[in-house]
C-alpha cells in the first residue's frame, strides 16, 4: 500500500494493521484464506467480541489465516475508488476478492448496505448469483441475521449459531474444496449439509396474493427443511491474546466474557433467545483469563462482559477477589447490564471505589402493568431502595433507560414514566444531592423470535405525540431526555422481520447513496423512501401490521432452539400481564432449548445451589 494514500484521510490507523497481537502469516504457504470483515468503521469493528473470537480459532488453525478488513470511511472509500485502489485487508493487504471466503458479521440492521459498499469497494460481484468460480464465498453471521431473508440475494451462505460450535466444521469443508477443486456450485451443496448452514438459493420462497409468505422450500437435496442453529453446550476458554488497536475504539478495553445467555425472559429482547441457555465461565477461569489479558496486552481496564450480570453465580464474590488481587495496580473493572436492585449498587461500589461518574438502569417501562407485559417487574419499592443507595453513596448522576411503544402502551403509561423520573429525583434531593438524570428513550423493535415478532409497531405520528407528552409532563429541572429517531426505528423494524424481496430495497438505496446509515450524519432517509417507492414494497406492511398467530414468518425455516409454541405463549401471557419466572431460579419454562443443550436442566440445576449476592 503507498503511504501516501493515507495523507488524505481521518485516522490513517484505522488502515495500517500491524498492531500488537495481529498476526501475518505467509500467504503463498497457506492454502485457506478467509477476510474477516465487519461493515462498520474499524473502532466499532474492533470493539466486538466476535471479531476477535473467530480470528483466535482461524490463526490456530496451521493450514488457515485469518485476516481482518473493515468498511472505509467515505473519505478512503472516495480515494479508493479514485485511485482504482480495491479494498484491502490489514495483515497483508491483499484484495478481498483474492480470499476464499469473505466472512461478514453483521449485529444490526443497518449495516447492511455497507455490505454492498464493501463488496463494490472489493471488485466482487454484489449478488450472488453474479458470482463464478473465481469469487469468494461470501458468507455471514451474526446475531443480526436470525432472519437472514433481507440479505439473501447478497450472500451465499449464512452460518446460524456460535462460532466456537460450528467453525472447524466450516473449515473442513473450505480444505476439501480446496483440495478437490469444487466448483462454486459444488461447494454450496456440500456446506449446505453442514447443520447450521443456510444457503438461500437451494430455497424457494412463495408469496400469497396479500404479500405475506406463503411457502419456504428446499429445491434440492442437500438443503433441510428448517436449518438449526449451533449451540455450544459449554463455553470454550475466552481469548485472552486480542488485537490490541493503536486506536481508542469504542471500547477500549479489555474484555472477558463471563457467561453467555439470559434466562430472565424479558419479552422484547432478542438476546434473550438467540443466547440461551445460560452457560458461565468459573471464577478460577475469570481470573485467570484477566491475568492473560493484562500481560498480553497491557490494558488498565477490564470488562466482565454479560448479557444480565447480576444473574452470575457470586458475581460479588468474584468482583471482590479481582479488586483485591488487583489493588496496588490500578486496574478498573467495568460491570455492564446490571438489573435495578441493591446488590447492583453495592458491586458498582466496590467497582468505583474511586470514580463517581454516574451510573445506568434500565426499568423499561413506567408502570407496573406494562412492566408486567414485558415480564421486567421493578416495584417502586425496589427502585427507591436502589437509587437511595447510589445517592447515598456518592453519585449524582443516573442515566435511565425507557422503551416507548411496547404492546398496549397507553398515555397513562407513558405519564407513569415521568412519575419514575420524578420518584428518582425526590429521592436524591432528600440525599441531599442536585441529581443530574438523563432519560434516554427507545422505540420497540419487534424483533423475529420474541415473543413480539407478531405484534404492529407504533406510526411514526403516535410516536412522535407520546415523546411531546413525556416532554410535557417529566419534571425539567435536571433531568434530560432524549430519543431515539422514528425514521430509524423504522427501518429497524423493517429490515428486521423482513423477507427476501427486501433485498432489491437495500439494493436500490445503496445504489442512492445510503451508507454508513448508522450514523446520524450519513443517514438519508429519503433514499429509503426512494428505493420503496421503486420496488412498490410498503414499509408499513413490515414494520406497523400486527401479524396473525398462524402467519408463516420469513424466518420460520430457521430454528433458534426456541419454539414457536413457547413464544405464542409468551405473546398471550403478555397480553395477559402474566408474568414468567426465571428458569435458573424456578421451574424450566419448557422453551425447547432443552432439545439442543441436554444439560440445560443440569446447568439450571447446579446454578440453584449458588447463594447470589
Amino acid at each position: 500500500m503507498d503511504s501516501k494514500l493515507l495523507y488524505g484521510v481521518t485516522k490513517p490507523a484505522r488502515y495500517t494493521g500491524g498492531e500488537w497481537n495481529s498476526i501475518v502469516k505467509d500467504w503463498e504457504e497457506i492454502p485457506v484464506r478467509v477476510a474477516l470483515a465487519y461493515p462498520d468503521l474499524y473502532e466499532i469493528g474492533m470493539s466486538n467480541m466476535a471479531v476477535h473470537i473467530l480470528y483466535d480459532i482461524l490463526n490456530r488453525q496451521p493450514d488457515v489465516l485469518a485476516e481482518r478488513v473493515f468498511a472505509p470511511w467515505p473519505d478512503m472509500g472516495n480515494l479508493l475508488q479514485e485511485k482504482e485502489i480495491p479494498l484491502f485487508s490489514l495483515e497483508t493487504k491483499h484484495s478481498l476478492k483474492d480470499f476464499d471466503v469473505v466472512g461478514f458479521s453483521l449485529s444490526y440492521e443497518l449495516t447492511f448496505t455497507n455490505v454492498l459498499y464493501m463488496l463494490k469497494l472489493s471488485g466482487i460481484p454484489l449478488f450472488s448469483k453474479d458470482r463464478n468460480d473465481t469469487c469468494p464465498i461470501i458468507i455471514a453471521g451474526g446475531g443480526g441475521i436470525l432472519n437472514p431473508e433481507p440479505m439473501a440475494d447478497f450472500i451465499d451462505y449464512f452460518v446460524l449459531g456460535e462460532a466456537e460450535e460450528v467453525l472447524l466444521d466450516l473449515v473442513d469443508s473450505w480444505r476439501i474444496w480446496k483440495k478437490e477443486g469444487l466448483s462454486r456450485e459444488e461447494i454450496l451443496k456440500y456446506s449446505a449439509k453442514i447443520p447450521g448452514v443456510y444457503v438461500p438459493r437451494f430455497y424457494d420462497v412463495a408469496y400469497n396474493p396479500d404479500g405475506t409468505v406463503k411457502s419456504i422450500k428446499p429445491n434440492t437435496p442437500e438443503a433441510s427443511e428448517r436449518v438449526v442453529r449451533r449451540v455450544v453446550a459449554e463455553l470454550p476458554p475466552p481469548v485472552t491474546r486480542p488485537v490490541v488497536p493503536y486506536i481508542e475504539t469504542v471500547h477500549d478495553r479489555g474484555a472477558v466474557e463471563i457467561q453467555r445467555g439470559c434466562s430472565r425472559g424479558c419479552r422484547f429482547c432478542q438476546a434473550s433467545t438467540l443466547y440461551r441457555p445460560m452457560r458461565g465461565r468459573s471464577h478460577e477461569e475469570v481470573i485467570k483469563a484477566v491475568d492473560e489479558l493484562l500481560s498480553n496486552c497491557g490494558y488498565n481496564e477490564i470488562s466482565l462482559i454479560s448479557l444480565s450480570s447480576s444473574d452470575y453465580p457470586g458475581i460479588q464474590e468474584l468482583v471482590d477477589r479481582l479488586v483485591y488481587r488487583y489493588r496496588n495496580d490500578h486496574l478498573t473493572i467495568s460491570l455492564p447490564s446490571l438489573h435495578v436492585d441493591e446488590s447492583s449498587v453495592r458491586l458498582v461500589e466496590t467497582l468505583s471505589a474511586h470514580r463517581k461518574t454516574g451510573i445506568t438502569f434500565a426499568p423499561e417501562a413506567g408502570s407496573a402493568r406494562l412492566q408486567r407485559s414485558i415480564n421486567k417487574t421493578i416495584s417502586d419499592e425496589t427502585l427507591i431502595r436502589t437509587v437511595s443507595a447510589v445517592f447515598s453513596k456518592g453519585w449524582s448522576n443516573v442515566k435511565l433507560y425507557f422503551m416507548i411503544g411496547l404492546p398496549g402502551e397507553t398515555d397513562e403509561d407513558v405519564k407513569e414514566i415521568a412519575r419514575l423520573i420524578e420518584l428518582v429525583a425526590a429521592v436524591g434531593k432528600a440525599e441531599g444531592k442536585n441529581p443530574h438524570i438523563r432519560v434516554s428513550l427507545s422505540t420497540l423493535v419487534p424483533k423475529p423470535h420474541t415473543p413480539f415478532q407478531w405484534v404492529g409497531q407504533e406510526t411514526e405520528d403516535i410516536l412522535v405525540r407520546k415523546h411531546e407528552l413525556l416532554r410535557q409532563v417529566m419534571p425539567h429541572r435536571g433531568v434530560s431526555l432524549s430519543w431515539s429517531d422514528p425514521h430509524v426505528s423504522l427501518l429497524e423494524a423493517v429490515i428486521s422481520r423482513g423477507d427476501r424481496r427486501l433485498g432489491e430495497v437495500i439494493y436500490q438505496a445503496f445504489l442512492a447513496g445510503s451508507i454508513f446509515d448508522a450514523w446520524g450524519e450519513h443517514f438519508k432517509f429519503e433514499n429509503w423512501q426512494k428505493a420503496f417507492q421503486q420496488t412498490g414494497l410498503d414499509p408499513a406492511f413490515y414494520a406497523n401490521r400486527t401479524r396473525s398467530l398462524d402467519e408463516i414468518m420469513p424466518w420460520d425455516h430457521i430454528d433458534i432452539g426456541v419454539t414457536t409454541g413457547y413464544l405464542k405463549n409468551e405473546y398471550m401471557k403478555s397480553l395477559k400481564g402474566i408474568e414468567t419466572g426465571n428458569c435458573l431460579y424456578d421451574d424450566c419454562n419448557r422453551c425447547g432449548l432443552q432439545r439442543w443443550v441436554i444439560r440445560c436442566q443440569e446447568k439450571a440445576a447446579r446454578v440453584k445451589k449458588v447463594s447470589l449476592p
